[in-house]
């Protein structure tokens, strides 16, 4: 649900204490903050109030009613922070303040639609280090609350890059020096026999049809996950983790 506040001008919300919490302490810039009234008093609940003041934030106490009727996510935990839409960056803003020369890793995702999958995989990717995540403006979840709340916070600190065509980007990665490895059940190469110390972008694809096969065609490598089981396929979220965790095991 879109919020109008001041002026009438488009806001969303951030939902869930940690989702907050984490937006508090990013740059980014925040309308307000609603906590639900009689909220049982936790250290969280105590730092997120702190911070809001410290930076001149205002705080509303309302109703836990209110907050259900402008909740995405249904689980907003007793605050919710009102805020502009999310900005992504472009392609060439990101690319310029890249050092090829410190061997970044990227993550670029096809056709993730799921918002809980994005949000782990953002969550995933700031604890990894990762650099940067490249999606596609359409065939993508967009950046909601639920997205927010699922990445713990994440979307506050990491670069998100949305682009018109997944195929021209990677294009213009392997200009810059990046080496490209996409994901496939049907791979030869497994995941930790591909070097990652190198400039590096890692494509996931959707759990149902995988990277499409222009993207898959871009790609330097394909590699797989060995799977023992009876079920063909992972998580997106976890197969991501897996990789990237990987590479920074390699550049540990």
């Amino acid at each position: 649900m879109e919020v109008k506040d001041l002026g009438e001008v488009r806001l969303e919300t951030v939902e869930g204490r940690r989702a907050v919490y984490e937006l508090l302490r990013s740059s980014r810039h925040i309308g307000r903050v609603l906590i639900a009234r009689n909220i049982k008093p936790s250290d969280i609940i105590v730092k997120i109030e702190a911070l809001a003041n410290k930076r001149g934030i205002r705080i509303d106490r309302v109703e836990r009613q209110e907050l259900d009727d402008i909740s995405q996510s249904r689980a907003h935990q007793g605050v919710v922070a009102i805020v502009r839409p999310y900005n992504y960056l472009s392609f060439s803003e990101f690319a310029r303040g890249l050092d090829i020369g410190k061997n970044p890793v990227l993550l670029l995702l096809d056709g993730i639609t799921d918002p809980q999958n994005f949000g782990a995989l953002v969550r995933t990717a700031d604890a990894a280090g990762i650099d940067g995540i490249i999606v596609t403006k359409r065939r993508s979840a967009p950046i909601t609350a639920a997205v927010h709340k699922a990445s713990a916070g994440a979307t506050a600190y990491m670069k998100i890059v949305q682009v018109s065509n997944l195929s021209y980007a990677i294009d213009a990665l392997k200009e810059m020096g990046f080496w490209v490895v996409g994901t496939s059940e049907k791979a030869d190469r497994v995941y930790f026999k591909v070097d990652f110390r190198q400039p590096t972008a890692i494509v996931l694809g959707s759990e149902g049809a995988g990277i499409s096969r222009l993207v898959a065609e871009k790609c330097d490598y394909l590699a797989a996950i060995p799977m023992k089981g009876q079920v063909s396929s992972l998580n997106v979220s976890v197969a991501g983790a897996l990789l990237m965790y990987e590479a920074l095991r390699q550049r540990w």
